[in-house]
């Protein structure tokens, strides 16, 4: 699909096509990095940098469990906990790579991956390499990919905040309230919640920032021998590497945020989960326009307002008796909520709820219910959520008044009912976390930040595209990627030659364009 920017075609070079390595992986450093969120901690980070440059890492197959195929190799790096005490407790971060495809000439370096979250494990990065990604073959010839369980992530040292079966057990409480007595066992949930996390995970808990997780990765990057990082970040990875730009602007070399949290000190975290409320009303309307144009298809609804009502029937349906005993409203949001994230799921979710329509709900059941026998991926879903929930009460204040809260989600409920008493108790437990909530890092990079390439749909439900417009604020030369009418979460990994030729460029060639770009939509979803 054709590009239309917004001014001029010229491209230029931001940065040199040299591997951007040395022997020792120490980066040169463009100014000094004690202003950005303490002298102690940033002296911490360079012993640990230097530490794990002379140390590497000792790279062996992985476990065969693991479901990463040969020739992925897996290791170990260490970290301290905390790095104002960087000779204290420390903790492990489980990294995997694959080598580059292309000849050693072509080779610039590590590229290493955060796929977001936070929470999410980035291990599968390199099996975009064995799997002959097609969006990704270009890139692998000059690249190592390299990824990463962050701190307290399954592989690395990871934190937990409640017994994993007991977190999948179903069917949960409705996220919508009826009455006062509904809000008061919520808000007992999130209380407990915080508490376990406190009790099951409290030594790490303080220490579970995205400042921390920055540090890591600049370990990381010192680990592999590399002088300057080559990152790709995506959802929460964005923010990641947005805090990263402001503790080591002179460390970077390239930089691509795809589908971008508002870095904004006040957004972090507590006004980000109320915008993406509206958000996500948004992309929840706009699959059910979708829903309706097919109707000859799927039968839901043949316009919005139909496939909306068969939403509240079949909610009200699974509130008075939960499908098969286990999925109630709450089980239906977690399910259908992949609708407003993901393209690629539009069809999927339209195909089960069809067949719900028709009479038979089994599948719905099977694709919305937990699998108590499936004690691995529960566990690793209860501690993405513990992760999730610790990085943002860590990172940031939050409203301890519950009135706050009442009153914002609310008034939010009105308009935008979608996700937003969902979205609250998720967050709830940052109300009464037991230990230390920080101020969120203020991201403005000074001189010596390359230019970062800034890739963001506009129609996004999890990352509003208002963020990447305040990111591009922040990050000086920058270049931000538009894909117009679209709102699927993680532009780079779709299929849209406008948007996966810039992103190639930039990669291989340093190249941005001397304007932001507005690429038309990705292909939409076939039903």
């Amino acid at each position: 699909m054709a590009g239309i920017l917004v001014a001029g075609a010229i491209s230029t070079p931001v940065a040199s096509a040299d591997p951007g390595r040395s022997d020792s992986g120490r980066a040169d450093t463009a100014r000094s990095d004690s202003a950005r969120g303490g002298a102690a901690e940033a002296r911490g980070a360079r012993i640990a940098a230097e530490r794990a440059a002379d140390e590497g890492i000792d790279w062996a197959d992985c476990p065969t469990d693991w479901g990463l195929p040969k020739p992925i190799q897996c290791g170990t790096v260490t970290v301290p906990l905390d790095y104002k005490r960087p000779h204290g407790r420390q903790i492990t971060l489980t990294v995997d790579r694959i080598g580059h495809t292309g000849t050693p000439a072509e080779r610039q370096g590590a590229l290493i991956y955060n796929p977001g979250g936070p929470g999410g494990s980035g291990l599968r990065f390199p099996v975009r390499v064995t799997s002959k990604n097609p969006l990704w073959v270009n890139t692998s010839k000059a690249y190592d990919f390299v990824g990463f369980d962050p701190r307290g992530v399954g592989r690395s040292t990871p934190i937990s905040c409640v017994d994993p079966q007991e977190f999948v057990k179903a069917p949960k409480a409705d996220p919508v309230p009826d009455s006062e007595a509904d809000k008061r066992a919520q808000r007992k949930l999130a209380y407990e919640y915080a508490e376990g996390c406190a009790e099951r995970s409290g030594w790490m808990l303080p220490h579970m920032t995205t400042a921390n997780t920055a540090r890591d990765l600049d370990v990381i990057r010192a680990a592999l021998g590399e002088r300057k990082l080559n990152f790709l970040g995506v959802s929460y990875g964005t923010y990641l590497g947005a805090v990263y730009a402001e503790l080591f602007p002179g460390h970077i070399r390239r930089m691509v945020v795809d589908s971008v949290v508002n870095p904004s000190r006040e957004k972090i975290w507590y006004q980000a989960n109320l915008d993406q409320d509206v958000a996500f009303e948004m992309r929840w309307n706009d699959w059910k326009e979708w829903v309706a144009a097919n109707h000859a298809t799927y039968g839901i609804g043949a316009t919005p307002a139909a496939v909306e009502a068969q939403w509240q029937k079949l909610r009200a349906a699974a509130k008075k008796a939960p499908l098969g005993g286990v999925v109630g409203p709450a089980e239906l949001i977690s399910f259908f909520q992949s609708a407003p994230y993901y393209d690629s799921s539009w069809a999927p979710v339209a195909r089960i709820w069809s067949k719900y329509v028709a009479g038979d709900a089994q599948p719905l059941i099977d694709a919305a219910a937990p699998d108590l026998t499936d004690t691995a991926g529960n566990a690793r879903a209860e501690n993405g959520n513990a992760v999730y929930t610790a990085v943002e009460c860590a990172d940031a204040k939050w409203p301890t008044d519950w009135r706050t809260w009442d009153r914002d989600n609310t008034r939010l409920h009105k308009d935008y009912p979608f996700m937003t008493w969902a979205n609250a108790w998720m967050n709830l437990p940052c109300s009464t976390w037991q230990s230390k909530q920080h101020q969120a890092v203020d991201v403005r990079p000074g001189k010596g930040l390359p230019g970062v390439l800034i890739v963001q749909a506009e129609r996004d439900a999890a990352t509003p595209v208002a963020g990447a417009y305040e990111l591009q604020k922040r990050l000086k030369g920058s270049r931000l990627i538009l894909e117009k009418n679209a709102g699927s979460h993680g532009v780079t990994g779709i299929t849209n030659p406008c948007v996966n030729q810039r992103v190639d460029a930039y990669l291989l060639k340093g190249t941005l364009d001397s304007r932001d770009v507005i690429c038309d939509p990705h292909a939409a979803p076939k039903p």
